[in-house]
């Protein structure tokens, strides 16, 4: 499609007819179905594509907004796209709506997935985050937390909230945003780390990049982490503790929530993601003097053999050997060594 052509359908967007408009939204929805498409729109004036679709969101035909919004998640996997989004307000904006009385429930699901994508950048994780307004900064986080947890429960056919998991991964990767997750006055970390038995691979995967990215505070919030070990250590331990029924000996040294765990034939945890980010938080934790002795005190290593053991992924074994390394040796730990993890 020419420039000339593009911009002029583009214009369409603003159209007061809404037959010309809705035409126009389902052509611009088929191009960003493609990377040609995309690079198309990417180079044309943010006024012309990227600010009639972000107004569309909040076209009350639900139609023309659903169509709006899978055109900017699309869009927004466009790194240089999604800087644009977030620096015309679009964070804010998909909040609003997510939030707001009677919105579609099609619709809430793709802002939830906008919201994912465009935190993948800083600007838009920062902005996730109110980072610079002291009366308001992590209310939105709080917000999606709460909503990421209760609708785990809802008889609902669609899980509006389940990209929330990719949200928690992506505002992990900053020093501020794991600071508010880690604050135990909001509690939000302890609301995560339960969602971990979720039956959604996307939920536990979510969960498992959050806690990892979060042990990187290891070093200074080791007590914060420790204040929900109850829910913290399953999370970590379950799914790196093999397949096998571990005996009355081995479980008498555990709590109560391990133990009964391990103590039958229980639905392994194949994604070796999630079990390779489970072993790295306890590698992180267990740099510390501290962590190292509460992984003892749950018999930690006991199930790190045993896993070991059954394991066969050699990424997974490779994570695993790192805390051998740890407990048996028992270096002096310092900075270097968690730069064996990387931040990602």
């Amino acid at each position: 499609m020419a420039a000339t052509e593009l911009e002029e359908l583009l214009g369409f967007l603003s159209s007061p007819s809404p037959n010309l408009k809705q035409a126009a939204l389902e052509i611009v929805r088929g191009l960003t179905g493609s990377d040609e498409g995309i690079a198309s729109l990417a180079a044309s004036p943010r006024a012309l594509a990227l600010q009639p679709l972000t107004s569309l969101l909040r076209d009350p035909t639900p139609d023309l907004a659903s169509s709006a919004a899978d055109s900017l998640v699309n869009l927004s996997q466009n790194p240089s796209i999604a800087e644009g989004l977030v620096s015309l307000g679009t964070i804010p904006i998909a909040m609003d709506l997510v939030y707001k009385n009677g919105v579609d429930p099609g619709l809430a699901s793709r802002l939830v997935m906008l919201l994912a994508n465009l935190t993948q950048i800083d600007s838009g994780a920062t902005a996730l985050l109110q980072i610079g307004d002291d009366k308001m900064e992590g209310l939105y986080v709080s917000k999606l937390v709460r909503s990421f947890c209760r609708s785990s429960s809802s008889e609902a056919k669609e899980d509006i909230f389940e990209h929330v998991s990719l949200v928690l991964v992506n505002i992990s990767k900053l020093e501020a945003g794991r600071r508010i997750l880690m604050d135990p006055k909001r509690g939000l970390l302890k609301q995560i780390v339960r969602q971990f038995d979720s039956s959604s691979l996307l939920r536990k995967k979510g969960v498992a990049g959050t806690i990892r990215n979060c042990c990187f505070e290891a070093d200074n919030q080791l007590q914060n982490l420790l204040l929900i070990s109850e829910f913290l250590w399953p999370a970590l331990l379950l799914p790196v503790a093999g397949n096998k029924v571990y005996s009355q000996e081995d479980i008498s040294k555990m709590p109560l929530e391990i133990g009964n765990a391990l103590s039958h034939d229980r639905e392994p945890v194949d994604d070796p993601e999630i079990r390779v980010q489970a072993l790295e938080a306890i590698y992180l934790i267990t740099l510390q003097e501290a962590g190292r002795r509460a992984l003892w005190s749950v018999n930690g290593p006991r199930i790190l053999q045993v896993g070991y053991e059954d394991e066969e992924d050699p990424k997974v074994m490779e994570a695993y050997e790192s805390i051998g390394s740890l407990l048996v040796g028992n270096p002096d730990t310092d900075e270097s060594a968690t730069q064996n993890v990387k931040n990602n």
